[in-house]
């Protein structure tokens, strides 16, 4: 294939991919959007498949095999309540393959044209330096997300004394380290650059709380994607450029737009985070109480209103309740009840994640509401339906000054004649911060696993 084919092709793949984009910004074109993707993917894969510079395909059928067969596995037994630590787990893949290409480049550097082993060029040296800081870096990162999100290691943060410091140390060491490999080429000083960025990435995630992980998620999103792009240079292949900062750049934007909707500056979370270690009041706690319900009652009091918000979060996801909540949601609207979802930005643990539950179950894209788009019509709602959220409702994000959480936008349920909480114990939620609405007058507990309640409140209705 000819170079200009092969630009050609590229360029095509490229508007693919920003069309797909552009299609995933909304629920109603997502299908569309990720299609465009497939097919656009499927171009740039095949046009380099048949790049000249290709001289065997033995090892690389073998890895899309490998790879394809793993893939499909994923696609067809992963559960949603697996997607955040599984998408920060391909994070860590891409950092890695970052990583290994500026490796294989300073080994092998007439193999990739950017000169010879101690002469390579001068603008791939500094090229393959930022590309291989940023690998490392989204690669230890995203394991260290992976592994608070599955679980193996707590999600509370990590946090001790000099941690800034010591980090600003190290990321000195990695730019002198750099600057020195660029004027150099030495390879001691290129692994010691490459093995900071690594303790830089587990770094500044440790100290990174549950209630952050949704940004931390979209902030590697953006990590792996300006890798894909350094190592784009070296490569020389203007694809892998521009994919790699259409993604680099959408993860940015993104994880801005969530910190705004946190009300956190996007440095003060990655540098610090937030969320307490433990900390929470659990049932019990001093002197008050709450008043719990049943199902029956749950669906006498939403049977007998005229408008319900439902607010899914987290535990929904676990208990894999959205298809019971979308029946339940349409029993209410065939006895005349108004029925809303309302979605806050950082519901779940990744960005989009109640979003694509709620689609999975078809509930209709236009009962879907954002935070902005809802908080004003919790006074004049009779019902207010807490599924599996806690830290996106909690009312001492506004008036606890020493919350961990003060000063989070959240969604105005207290605001609603009454609140139906559907929650297994009055344990806290993700940010480690107790839930002063569980104890209000109008609240009632409907403790539980999320599914099994919303089908004792379908059978009652």
């Amino acid at each position: 294939m000819s170079a200009d084919l092969a630009g050609l092709l590229y360029l095509v793949a490229s508007v693919f991919f920003i069309l797909a984009l552009k299609g995933l910004s909304s629920p109603t074109s997502a299908r569309r959007g990720n299609l465009i993707g497939i097919v656009g993917m499927a171009i740039a894969v095949v046009t380099t498949l048949l790049s000249p510079h290709v001289l065997s395909f033995g090892w690389i059928l073998a890895g899309l095999v490998a790879g394809g067969a793993i893939g499909v596995v994923i696609a067809l037994r992963i559960q949603m309540t697996a997607m955040p630590q599984l998408v920060a787990a391909f994070h860590s893949l891409v950092g890695l393959a970052a990583v290994l290409v500026a490796a294989a480049a300073l080994y092998a550097p007439e193999a990739y044209g950017i000169g010879t082993a101690g002469a390579i060029k001068l603008a791939s040296r500094i090229e393959m330096s930022l590309g291989i800081v940023i690998g490392a870096v989204t690669f230890s990162g995203s394991v260290v997300a992976f592994c608070k999100l599955q679980g193996l290691v707590s999600g509370s943060p990590v946090v001790f004394r000099g941690q800034h410091l010591l980090n600003l140390l190290i990321g000195i060491a990695v730019v002198a380290f750099g600057a020195l490999f660029v004027h150099g080429e030495a390879h001691e000083v290129f692994w010691l650059m490459t093995g900071l960025a690594f303790l830089v990435g587990f770094l500044i995630i440790i100290p990174i709380g549950g209630a952050d992980m949704p940004v931390v998620i979209s902030m590697l999103n953006s990590y792996s994607g300006w890798a894909a792009s350094g190592i784009g240079f070296t490569l020389e292949n203007n694809l892998l450029i521009v994919t790699g900062a259409l993604v680099g750049s959408s993860g940015a934007i993104l994880s801005y737009i969530m910190c705004k909707g946190m009300n956190r500056s996007f440095v003060s979370v990655i540098l610090g985070g937030f969320g307490a270690e433990g900390g929470a009041a659990v049932a019990g706690s001093g002197e008050r109480t709450v008043k719990q319900g049943s199902a029956e009652d749950a669906a006498f009091i939403m049977g007998n209103a005229s408008k319900v918000i439902i607010i899914p979060g987290y535990g929904m996801a676990v208990a894999q309740a959205q298809h019971a909540l979308r029946e339940m949601g349409d029993l209410l609207k065939k006895a005349g009840v108004e029925v809303r979802y309302a979605i806050h930005p950082v519901a779940g643990r990744m960005p989009g994640h109640m979003n694509v539950l709620l689609a999975e179950a078809n509930v209709p894209y236009d009962d879907v509401f954002e935070l902005e788009q809802i908080n004003s019509e919790f006074p004049s709602t009779d019902v207010a339906f807490v599924i599996g959220a806690n830290d996106v409702v909690n009312p001492a994000a506004k008036t606890d000054t020493s919350s961990p959480i003060y000063g989070m936008p959240i969604l105005d349920a207290e605001n609603a004649r009454t609140v139906l909480f559907v929650k297994r114990s009055l344990a806290s939620g993700y940010a480690g911060v107790d839930n002063p609405l569980f104890y209000r007058s109008n609240t009632m507990m409907l403790f539980g696993d999320a599914k099994k309640m919303c089908e004792e409140v379908v059978k009652a209705l």
